[in-house]
């Protein structure tokens, strides 16, 4: 019959325990019972959740199906053998489960049967027993034994019903039965010297089973006296482990006789258990308990020791008694540490609180020696959680990282509370699995490649590395080029790049002349999940080559072959022409140098080497043939390595005059004007006319500008005295006429003769006119002041001028004239918003004088009126001349209603 038992417990995520019982001998395959199914488990995911049972924690004898958790019996099961004398006999076992993790003790009980007949150590016991025993004197026999347990244990002991003896049958602590001989009625030695009966022990079970033996009783003579113990029960403790030879009790039995009867042996009594005679030992003569053996107390913790004292004498009676050994626990057991299921790896994004190992902890000690106290050694990032009991769980602590760190050892000591305290150490090897968190980083963020033009296509050029400090897939780098265009032309038809190398090859032959350089981006992209990727900027520079010789440009020959002439009259330096030529490289490529190869053996020209100039290094000689030509060849080297070179043919022919020279060459062109070329002599004369042309127009429009400035000059003598044959005016201004009039320069101010002073008021106008540099100190009749927008008008200052010039007046509009601003707004401004007179012209027509300040379509001056309605003075007859002569103080009283002033100031 199997019983079930189930216990729950909520402890951190596991559910503690289930409890099962089974009778011992059970045939292999006898079911248990289904651990899932009593745990409420789900079936269907016993495998994905690993359903499995923790390998220290396995027995022979059980046995798990992991698919379906039935429970059975693998081996039969003798529960002596197992659990010996033990009250109790239990299997245990350990079961979890993964994601997340779930740990179950199973408890296994396992139930005794009677399955063991008592039995006696001898099949015939033998008993002295001296005639002079008195009724009632008892003799202990020895015990039978009984492996089984509990109510299949030995019972009680029976004997043959006779009329001398009967048993008394008595329960030591243990719970073990032992009988004792009880004399009922007087022996006589002398009648029957041997008494036989049946021994039987009878055990509880259903049926009981017995055992037998012969019980032989002899009758012996008497001694009349037995030894005498000073106490029945002693009580003494022992440490474990005590050496061999430690004294227990010294034993002390006293017999009232004397010779042998009252000379005592010690023994231990026959029922003491076989353990207790190998632990310790009793000296016969002297009563001494010593220890024999290995004391442990995790094995036993009290030793029952029954010892018999017994004279020499004949029909010797013995006295029995009984010492109890309490053993003494010692701090003698480390703890112990098993680990259940370590986890391999762990990913570097585990999560904290990630389960990596199961251990169980245990101390055979007991009380504080027993009491454990576990921890994690050194800085890492675990921790020791507690699961249930005795076990414990390893989780993660904080963040990996398999870059800094690609592994760790922990380890787990357990200390217990003894005195010294005992410690066990043990480690594991945790393995950080890689993530793909870290993207390729190139060494550098921009690579400068340098390229010889003229390159042979599919060259290894330069090669790029990025760096990832993750591992595997993940440190996979694979490169590439992103898209782009370099001169409407994708970046992949330029340059390629080896995707695992990252070596980059040119794709075609690069010409320094059409293209200098480009940039283009890498891209390196690993192979993890999710792919990570960083760029970096790769600029190609081409490095150029002396590839391209030199390229004559002029003069300009027919079949190669130019034409210069040179006249006779030539003195030495003469610039016969100027070789011009250009070189398509670049540097010191592209410097060129020039020199004669050819045709000049007579020294007749020099050649100057930096500029090409021809020019002659002699006067020609009369002596030569006026018909004789010099041909010369000229090369014109570059500076690269090697030299490039081309060479020129310059026919230089001997003339009277340059004219000739010329005409000659013209005619010659006429002459073959279907080639359709000009000649440079032409080409310079058409350069020159032009210009002189463009020199002649720069003039003209010089003289427009200084008579314009000589008609401005006119106003400057405007004043009375000037007009009177003051000359000294007009001869100030004369010299003063290297400034342009403009409006900008024009001030107005207002006198009248009850007015102490007046402020003026600046006209703003564009200034239109320059200076000259050397005008310091010097008076101008036109000065301008800008310190408000309205008019404002100054009495009593000297030097006026009467002008009747502007008595003729054109109506005046308020448009700016385009000369500059105006002191009106634009032409849109009503001119009666400007005025404070109803109905009443605020402007006058311009005159000549206004045109010629600047203004020849309409004048921007207001007509004054005065207050009383009564038209006043014009004005513009009043003209102001700073820097003019004083005016004597007769010509003051010659004063108008108000005058106008027109100051021009100086400038540096």
């Amino acid at each position: 019959m199997i019983v079930l038992l189930i216990l729950l417990c909520i402890t951190d995520g596991v559910l503690s325990q289930i409890r099962y019982s089974v009778p011992e001998e059970a045939d292999h395959g006898t079911l248990v019972g289904n651990i899932a199914e009593d745990l409420g488990l789900d079936l269907t995911k016993l495998a994905s959740r690993r359903f499995q049972v923790v390998p220290s924690s396995r027995t022979p004898y059980l046995e798990v199906n992991l698919e379906n958790g039935v429970l059975f019996v693998n081996e039969k099961i003798d529960r002596e053998q197992i659990c010996k004398q033990s009250a109790s006999c239990q299997l245990n076992m350990e079961v979890f489960l993964e994601n997340p993790l779930e740990l179950f003790r199973v408890e296994i009980e396992v139930v005794d049967i009677n399955d063991n007949p008592p039995s006696f150590p001898e099949t015939d016991i033998t008993v002295e027993i001296s005639e002079s025993a008195t009724p009632g004197t008892r003799f202990p026999l020895e015990s039978a034994f009984d492996p089984d347990v509990g109510s299949n244990a030995l019972r009680t002991y029976d004997i043959t019903t006779n009329n001398y003896f009967y048993l008394d049958v008595q329960t030591q602590t243990d719970g073990n039965k032992f009988a004792e001989l009880v004399l009922e009625k007087p022996l006589d030695r002398e009648q029957q010297a041997a008494h036989r009966y049946v021994l039987t022990a009878v055990d509880g079970g259903q049926p009981p089973r017995t055992g037998t033996a012969l019980l032989v009783v002899k009758v012996l003579d008497s001694n009349d006296n037995v030894p005498v113990f000073d106490q029945p029960v002693y009580t003494v403790s022992l440490s474990e482990n005590a050496p061999v030879g430690t004294l227990v009790i010294q034993l002390n039995a006293t017999d009232m006789d004397e010779g042998l009867n009252g000379e005592i042996v010690y023994s231990f009594s026959n029922h003491i258990s076989s353990r207790v005679k190998d632990l310790f030992s009793i000296d016969p003569r002297t009563g001494r308990v010593e220890v024999r053996g290995e004391v442990d107390f995790e094995e036993s913790s009290l030793y029952q020791i029954f010892v018999q004292a017994k004279d020499l004498g004949p029909n010797a009676v013995p006295a029995h008694c009984k010492v109890l050994v309490k053993v003494n626990d010692l701090n003698d057991n480390a703890p112990e540490i098993t680990f259940s299921t370590v986890t391999e790896s762990v990913s570097e994004k585990a999560a904290p609180g990630t389960v990596i190992a199961l251990l169980s902890v245990t101390d055979r000690d007991a009380e504080e020696n027993g009491q454990i106290h576990v921890e994690i050694l050194g800085d890492v990032p675990f921790k020791l959680k507690s699961s249930f009991r005795n076990y414990f769980t390893i989780v993660t602590d904080g963040p990996l990282n398999r870059e800094q760190l690609d592994s760790y050892s922990v380890t787990v000591v357990a200390r217990d509370k003894g005195t010294p305290s005992l410690a066990t150490s043990k480690s594991i090897r945790v393995q950080v699995s890689d993530e793909n968190d870290n993207a390729p980083t190139f060494t550098q963020p921009i690579y400068d490649v340098y390229v010889t033009e003229n390159n042979v296509p599919g060259a290894y050029i330069h090669a790029v590395t990025a760096l990832d400090p993750d591992i595997g897939q993940n440190a996979l780098i694979c490169y590439s080029i992103l898209e782009c265009d370099i001169q409407g032309m994708s970046v992949k038809t330029y340059v390629s790049i080896n995707e695992e190398t990252g070596y980059l090859y040119a794709l075609r032959s690069f010409d320094y002349e059409q293209l200098k350089d480009f940039t283009f981006m890498v891209q390196a992209k690993d192979a993890g999940t999710p792919e990570l990727s960083s760029n970096a900027t790769v600029k190609v520079i081409i490095v150029d080559q002396n590839d391209n010789p030199p390229t004559v440009l002029a003069p300009i020959g027919k079949n190669g072959t130019a034409k210069e002439p040179l006249p006779r009259s030539a003195e030495p330096g003469y610039l016969v022409t100027r070789i011009v030529a250009m070189d398509a490289d670049d540097g010191e490529n592209a410097r060129l140098s020039y020199s004669i190869q050819r045709g000049n053996e007579n020294g007749m020209f020099r050649m100057d080497w930096r500029t090409g100039e021809l020019r002659t290094a002699r006067r020609v000689s009369v002596k030569r043939d006026p018909h004789q030509l010099y041909d010369l060849l000229i090369e014109v080297r570059d500076h690269g390595q090697p030299p490039l070179s081309s060479s020129a043919s310059v026919l230089v022919v001997l003339v009277d005059s340059v004219a000739e020279g010329r005409g000659g060459g013209d005619r010659g062109g006429a002459a073959k004007g279907k080639e359709g070329t000009l000649d440079l002599t032409l080409i310079l004369i058409i350069a020159l006319g032009s210009v002189s042309f463009i020199f002649l127009l720069v003039m003209i429009v010089l003289a427009v500008r200084c008579q314009k400035d000589k008609k401005l000059n006119i106003y400057t003598c405007l004043t009375s005295e000037c007009c009177l044959g003051c000359s000294s005016c007009c001869s100030r201004q004369a010299r003063a006429r290297k400034k342009k009039l403009s409006k900008s320069d024009i001030m107005l101010v207002q006198s009248a003769g009850n007015v102490s002073g007046a402020g003026t008021a600046q006209v703003p106008v564009e200034e239109s006119g320059s200076f000259g540099s050397h005008h310091q100190n010097q008076n101008y009749c036109y000065q301008t002041k800008h310190q408000r927008a309205e008019l404002s008008y100054l009495v009593d200052r000297p030097r006026r001028v009467n002008s009747s010039a502007f008595q003729e007046a054109d109506l005046v509009s308020s448009k700016d004239s385009g000369h500059g601003d105006s002191e009106q707004g634009d032409s849109d401004h009503d001119a009666t918003n400007r005025g404070h007179s109803s109905g009443a012209d605020l402007f006058s027509n311009c005159t000549e004088e206004c045109k010629a300040l600047g203004h020849s379509d309409r004048c921007w001056m207001p007509s004054f009126v005065p207050s009383d309605g009564r038209q006043g003075p014009d004005y513009r007859s009043n003209l102001h001349v700073p820097g003019m002569d004083s005016v004597p103080d007769t010509e003051r009283g010659k004063g108008f209603a108000s005058s106008f002033r027109v100051d021009i100031p100086e400038t540096a």
